[in-house]
């Protein structure tokens, strides 16, 4: 198709009293808070319904947010309100609903972002900053990983992971650096990576940091018959048409030949997603599904991230419009040819929650209803004035191919009852025996959630 050149994620205002707070004159003068120092601020109302804060926020608590639901925008309420981490205090531990325990699986990482789980049952985690792979293997009876190695290093900001073929005896792990698909010659059982990197593409845009310089993680998926990698890349700016935004807020696709894209024959999958942080195949319909984060700045209560089926060919409105045929103010007019042809997506989730990593539970340990669910990281929000995100969310599936549009709190915890921040899922797996792993690069570690059955311990604590 042609494609045309088109042109940051809360903070409480309540504390506990064991933890009175100060804010800095810059959030003062923003009109956030107003509280001296030794004072508890007044807290804020809770956002209308069906929007809500990390105070709502409760395990099996279920959400719905509809087109309809959304309100005006409003830059004027838009605030610079990223968290402020502290270490995981003594007693804090993730929520899950009841008959599911949650353990530590390995701590002392070093920015554990997007996690995969091979056939034999190791764990692959992208380790960003550091710019390598590494993988942990087995559990003992306290819920902890056996083994901890290095896999692969000197990558750049790595972050998507792919296994190919497809089965029980892949051949390659494929990563998404930030500025290239590479791969590494793999068999089953292997702690290290037998061989060096081979740069597979890199024709795809590389990527800085928001603010400013460009949404930098690449995630990977094979189509389900093998022959095309899917490879997600965000847009450089919030919500800019200018050319340097060519070829991103894409999802690209490369037919593949013996394993190898052919860069001649990169296409454009879909269109107007301003980042799909994380993709997955829906392992029966085949179908391509993105979570995505959307633009901020106009509002605590607008754009809503979302969690999709992706059409071939799919237009989902960035930079131009959101969540169908609503305008962006800052590009009203723009492009009307376009307006009537915004793909609507499955799934709204709370505006600003930085929605990452997604799979598709296909595991056999959780109860029956949680088959073929998906399970989506929620790094959190900057851009509201009292913090959203910070959990890991269910989407129930019913056993169909399509999402109805709600979906569940079901790790919770990650934030401190004033307002502070310890942990950020980023990345979701579901492990060989059926758990659900998590990492979380606020406290560098990963959480593994297993079932236990009805009337049995939530969670454990140390």
């Amino acid at each position: 198709m042609r494609h045309r050149r088109r042109g940051e994620r809360g903070y409480s205002l309540s504390t506990r009293a064991v933890h009175a707070i100060c804010l800095t004159g810059a959030l003062a003068a923003a009109g956030i808070v107003t509280a001296a120092k030794g004072k508890e601020a007044p807290p804020s109302p809770p956002p209308p319904p069906p929007f809500f804060d990390y105070r709502q926020e409760r395990p099996g608590a279920s959400h719905k947010i509809t087109p309809a639901d959304l309100p005006p925008p409003d830059a004027a309420e838009s605030v610079d309100n990223g968290p402020r981490l502290i270490p995981r205090p003594a007693r804090a531990w993730p929520a899950a609903p009841p008959g599911f325990r949650v353990d530590l699986y390995a701590d002392g990482l070093q920015n554990p972002r997007l996690i995969r789980t091979a056939p034999n049952g190791d764990v692959l985690v992208a380790e960003s900053d550091p710019g390598r792979i590494r993988l942990l293997r087995g559990v003992g009876k306290d819920g902890r990983a056996l083994e901890n190695h290095v896999f692969a290093s000197g990558l750049h900001q790595p972050f998507g992971i792919a296994l190919y073929p497809a089965g029980s005896d892949p051949r390659w792990i494929y990563v998404g650096n930030t500025d290239s698909v590479v791969r590494f010659p793999y068999a089953s059982g292997d702690l290290l990576a037998r061989g060096p990197a081979e740069t597979v593409t890199d024709d795809i845009p590389g990527g800085g940091r928001l603010r400013g310089g460009g949404h930098w993680t690449r995630d990977l998926a094979f189509s389900r018959d093998g022959q095309t990698l899917y490879v997600s890349v965000g847009s450089r700016s919030n919500n800019d048409d200018n050319p340097a935004e060519y070829h991103r807020a894409d999802i690209l696709a490369f037919d593949l030949q013996k394993g190898q894209a052919d860069s001649h024959r990169e296409r454009v999958f879909a269109w107007g997603i301003r980042n799909a942080v994380g993709i997955a195949v829906h392992p029966v319909s085949g179908e391509l599904w993105a979570s995505v984060n959307e633009r901020d700045r106009l509002g605590d209560n607008l754009v809503p991230d979302y969690i999709t089926h992706v059409e071939p060919g799919g237009f989902y409105g960035w930079p131009w419009f959101y969540i169908g045929g609503n305008y962006d103010p800052r590009h009203a007019g723009k492009h009307p040819e376009l307006r009537a042809k915004v793909a609507l997506p499955d799934v709204l989730l709370q505006p600003h929650d930085a929605s990452l990593q997604m799979t598709f539970y296909d595991g056999g340990q959780f109860p029956a209803e949680y088959r073929g669910d998906i399970f989506a990281a929620q790094h959190g929000s900057w851009n509201r004035k009292v913090r959203s995100g910070y959990e890991v969310v269910r989407v129930p599936m019913h056993g169909r191919a399509r999402a109805t549009g709600e979906y569940e709190d079901f790790l919770t915890g990650f934030v401190s009852p004033g307002g502070d921040v310890w942990g950020r899922p980023v990345g979701v797996a579901v492990a060989k025996d059926g758990a659900l792993l998590v990492s979380d690069d606020g406290s560098n570690a990963v959480w593994r959630v297993s079932h236990l059955g009805a009337g049995k311990a939530e969670k454990k604590k140390k």
